[in-house]
């Protein structure tokens, strides 16, 4: 087997799933370039008997003759080719006479990547797929069925959630979500690249844990150097990345892109309502539907300010890519080579970072919560803004609170910074304005505890200690322990 990086809850399914003395439909989906293909086949390159790839925007005849040329790749050498079959019932019939006398003594795997692809208008792929496992492979104690599609919402709402001829068939589901920072710096290690945590986080800023994209790395560069080659040269492979994401992901992908590029224009986030007002869109279930997919598809989050319900969730752009492309890669397509080089550590390149972190920051809150100690206490994750209650006060915003059920609440202040943080005293009347703010407005009898999440961890720390309770580092970012969010 292949070395897998990462991914250890997965693995340990997978490996249940080859013990398993009864037929399994696994579901896997997650979003493109983010290695569901490369872990189906490097864990069961023993047992993959039968492998399809749905062809985007084929024909049904086209989807059909690439059946017929997978199907026979398992067919032993002695045996006849089969023909294009005419429909999918047919092509069904003839993988189960192949698979038949293959799967008699010993677990046989059987794959259909990009899935929702093979489901093309008026095809009747699903009924057969349907007919398929009921009447057939959902009998056969030796076979494994694993579907895998990119289109994360189309893979939630037409298997995950089927209300027809697979309702509660699937035995088992994986969504895959990009790396963690932990898991991109043991993949960086697993490539012989070697780079510090701060340059891991730089890249990780620019482009995610999605491990397409961090393949692109190369041995002895800086992050600041990888960047600029990666995304702002000629033909570079992040240069056009960002609509061939989004078109191969979602039909009429032009409404998703709006919201994404509204969302990136506004890092505190916006309401769903606030979201309709900006692009002048239908209140219909239209924006409901892009919104899910968005979110099912790991773009974007919503989260519910501290005390309010699920009709006040503000929705922001999670995706680090796509917030790094629509800031710096489209506006500077032309400039080439160098253009990364001159455009760090700019004015702009400084407040982005800020909400950039923030972001990585709240994605980690497994990591955070771990090295608080309260990895077994319940809590519940939100942000939190106030206007200004008078003339003499300011308002203030938290991005991250976490109330937790020992009747404590911890609040963070994430900064971004190249060195360690020094905190000016004039800093000071801020963060005891932002505390007593919190506190008066939402009425809490729970401790608050205030804490500072930073790269380089703050300075002069000891002398705010009645006001400072905690303060990490980017290191617990990095624990490996836990997974990601």
């Amino acid at each position: 087997m292949e070395e897998i990086i990462g991914r250890a809850e997965e693995l340990q399914l997978l490996a249940d799933i080859k013990k398993t003395p009864a037929a399994e439909l696994v579901a896997v989906y997650g979003r493109r370039r983010v290695g569901k293909t490369y872990l189906i086949r490097s864990f069961f390159e023993n047992e993959l008997l039968f492998e399809i790839s749905g062809l985007h925007n084929a024909s049904l005849q086209e989807q059909l003759e690439n059946f017929k040329d997978c199907l026979s790749q398992t067919v032993p050498k002695h045996k006849k080719k089969p023909a294009i079959p005419e429909t999918w019932l047919q092509a069904f019939q003839q993988l189960i006479r192949v698979l038949q006398p293959q799967i008699a003594r010993r677990k046989k795997v059987i794959f259909f990547d990009e899935f929702p692809w093979l489901d093309s208008p008026r095809s009747g792929f699903m009924p057969a797929f349907e007919n398929f496992w009921n009447s057939w492979a959902s009998r056969q104690k030796n076979l494994v069925v694993i579907i895998c599609g990119s289109a994360a919402s189309w893979m939630i709402r037409k298997i995950v959630n089927n209300r027809g001829g697979l309702h509660n068939r699937l035995t088992r589901q994986i969504r895959l979500l990009p790396f963690s920072l932990a898991e991109t710096e043991q993949f960086f290690r697993a490539q012989a690249i070697k780079l510090d945590r701060y340059q891991v986080l730089q890249l990780y800023m620019a482009m995610g844990g999605v491990p397409q994209y961090l393949k692109q790395v190369k041995r002895g560069e800086s992050a600041i150097q990888a960047i600029d080659r990666i995304c702002f040269t000629k033909d570079s492979y992040l240069t056009n990345e960002f609509s061939n994401l989004y078109r191969s992901l979602f039909d009429n992908a032009q409404h998703h892109i709006s919201i994404v590029k509204a969302l990136a224009g506004k890092p505190s986030g916006l309401t769903r309502n606030a979201i309709i007002h900006t692009l002048r869109l239908s209140s219909g279930g239209g924006i409901t539907q892009t919104l899910d997919e968005l979110t099912e598809s790991g773009f974007i989050k919503s989260y519910i300010p501290f005390g309010k319900t699920v009709k006040n969730s503000i929705y922001k752009l999670t995706d680090e890519y796509s917030l790094f492309y629509l800031k710096f890669i489209a506006p500077n397509k032309r400039p080439g080579k160098g253009t990364w080089i001159k455009l760090f550590n700019t004015a702009s390149w400084k407040s982005w970072s800020g909400y950039a972190f923030e972001g990585i920051c709240q994605k980690h809150l497994e990591q955070l919560k771990a090295a608080l100690g309260i990895s077994g206490i319940h809590t519940q994750e939100s942000i939190w803004r106030a206007t200004a209650p008078g003339a003499t006060r300011q308002g203030a915003q938290i991005d991250l609170v976490i109330d937790r059920n020992d009747r404590c609440i911890n609040i963070f202040e994430m900064k971004f910074a190249a060195s360690t943080l020094v905190i000016p005293r004039s800093y000071r009347a801020s963060l005891l304005n932002k505390q007593a703010l919190f506190i008066e407005t939402t009425g809490t009898k729970k401790t608050v505890f205030l804490g500072f999440m930073t790269t380089f961890g703050v300075k002069n720390a000891a002398d705010y200690a009645g006001l400072i309770q905690h303060q990490f580092t980017m290191d617990v970012l990095f624990n490996a322990a836990v997974a990601l969010l």
